[in-house]
């Protein structure tokens, strides 16, 4: 099993953050669907104000390059992405498009 650890910013506007929260207590099925259909087992997003830190358990042949590759053929997770680029920005060092950005884990006890 892989484990990855990504973070992102919201807009730090208290009412987006509302909403954004609200989606994610109803996520689509079809999201969840195609979560589970790129071999990701588990996954978990925090937040601290507008930092969002998403930890990712995957099966072995999970990568993210094919994840890209199904969520680009889906309408519907599609339709996902931009509805939650609407809450989402980029850390100030992403590169053009990038938004999840995957963390270095520096320590393990």
């Amino acid at each position: 099993m892989q484990r990855f650890c990504l973070t992102l910013d919201l807009k730090p506007d208290p009412a987006l953050i509302a909403e954004y929260e609200a989606h994610h207590r109803a996520v689509w099925p079809e999201i969840l669907a195609s979560i589970r259909e790129a071999g990701i087992l588990r996954l978990e997003i925090y937040r601290l104000e507008n930092r969002l830190f998403m930890i990712l358990e995957a099966e072995d042949s999970f990568s993210f390059e094919q994840k890209a590759r199904l969520d680009a053929a889906n309408p519907r997770v599609q339709e996902w992405e931009a509805l939650m680029w609407h809450y989402q920005q980029a850390l100030p060092t992403a590169g053009p498009g990038e938004k999840w950005m995957v963390m270095e884990r520096i320590f393990d006890l």
